[in-house]
Formats: structure tokens, C-alpha cells, sequence
């Protein structure tokens, strides 16, 4: 019996706009993330990213990014978003992302001294881990990390992410293959401000990688 092929699920992050969310939506996303720290150029407050998600049809998920974020803040969050996935981008230990007893994702920062084997373990309860770029600071500041750098044996969906845009998204998932891609500068005319030509070719070429892996095992 042949299964059916994996396909790459895609998140559009950082979107602080209607007609972004509405883009996203009709190039087919799967998920859409609202940065929740005030740090960040893409932050949008608890109450936006609540109007912003009330657009958003079934079984497209709407994540909250955090990063060191206090309890009740992540609590709040929760509160005015029910069906929030919790994203957590800084420091935070497996205690930390457990209290709330939601699903969430632990966001991974790629170097070649960091044992993703290790890391996977200590979140083993994580819907997935976020493969970042390691930069000063938080987040993956748009670039691109070492693929190669990913082990073939993490026991964790992963989620491809780091300076991620339609040039090199296919090759990403290819080398990869990771449960889902993340993207967020590489589908913006500036920052927090999305392209609507972008997320779609974007989400094409994600759906052109999964084709090409299907042919190829065919």
C-alpha cells in the first residue's frame, strides 16, 4: 500500500495587519503567529493579536510568540485567544513552558556547540521545536542557519525557520524535510508590514518542494 506523502505545514509569523492575515489565509497557511514582546518591531499588543485572530477560519491556528514573558501575561494571552498555541522564544525552562498546560512550541537556537538531541529531550512534551538562527538577542534576526547542523534522529516535529523566503524554502525542505516552515521577513516589504505576492509564492514553493519529494520517492 503506498502512504500519502508528508505535507509541509506552513506558518506566517509576526503579521499585525487584516489584509495580511487575509493573505496568508487565502495563499493556504496552516498557521498565523502574533509576536507578544514589546521588544520586538512586529509586537502587537494581547488585544490586537485577539481582533486579528477573530479572522482567522477553522483549523487555521493562531500562536502566540513570547519570550521571558511573565505567567500572567501568558495567562492573558490565553484568556482573550483560547485556541492559542504558545510559542517560546527566550530563556524559558521545561517548567516554564509546562505551567500553563497548554500545547506549545519551543523555539531552538541553531549553533554548532547546541545538542538538539539534549534539547529535544528536555521538552519532550513540546508540539514541535522551532529551528532558529542563533543571533545576540532573541529570534533568528532573519538569517539563515547550517542545515546540516539538524541531526536525522530528533524525536520532535520540527519546524524550519531562519531567513526562510521563496528563493530557498524549497531547497530548506528538501535538505530538511521538517514537519512545518516558518516565515516571517522573508515575506515582508518592511518590517511587521507583509507582502501578499510573497506569502503566495512563498506557500507555492512550499507545496513545489513537497511535489518534488513525492516524485522523487514515487
Amino acid at each position: 500500500m503506498n502512504l500519502p506523502q508528508h505535507r509541509t505545514r506552513i506558518k506566517i509569523c509576526g503579521l499585525t495587519r487584516e489584509a495580511d492575515v487575509d493573505a496568508a489565509v487565502q495563499a493556504g497557511a496552516d498557521a498565523i503567529g502574533f509576536v507578544l514582546y514589546d521588544k520586538s518591531p512586529r509586537h502587537v499588543s494581547i488585544a490586537r493579536a485577539a481582533e486579528l485572530a477573530r479572522r482567522l477560519p477553522a483549523f487555521v491556528m493562531p500562536v502566540g510568540l513570547f519570550v521571558n514573558a511573565a505567567p500572567k501575561e501568558v495567562n492573558a494571552a490565553v484568556r482573550a485567544i483560547p485556541q492559542l498555541l504558545l510559542q517560546f522564544h527566550g530563556d524559558e525552562s521545561p517548567e516554564d513552558c509546562r505551567r500553563h498546560a497548554r500545547p506549545y512550541l519551543r523555539a531552538a537556537r541553531m549553533a554548532a556547540d547546541f545538542d538538539l538531541l539534549d534539547f529535544a529531550a528536555r521538552f519532550a512534551d513540546a508540539q514541535a521545536l522551532l529551528l532558529d538562527a542563533f543571533v545576540d538577542g532573541y529570534g533568528g534576526g532573519g538569517k539563515v542557519f547550517d542545515w546540516s547542523l539538524i541531526p536525522p534522529d530528533v524525536p520532535l516535529p520540527l519546524v524550519l525557520s531562519g531567513g526562510l523566503h521563496a528563493g530557498n524554502v524549497i531547497p530548506g525542505i528538501q535538505q530538511a524535510r521538517p514537519w512545518a516552515v516558518d516565515v516571517s521577513s522573508g515575506v515582508e516589504s518592511a518590517k511587521g508590514i507583509k507582502d501578499a505576492d510573497a506569502i503566495r509564492r512563498f506557500c507555492d514553493a512550499v507545496r513545489e518542494a513537497d511535489a518534488r519529494i513525492a516524485s522523487s520517492v514515487s
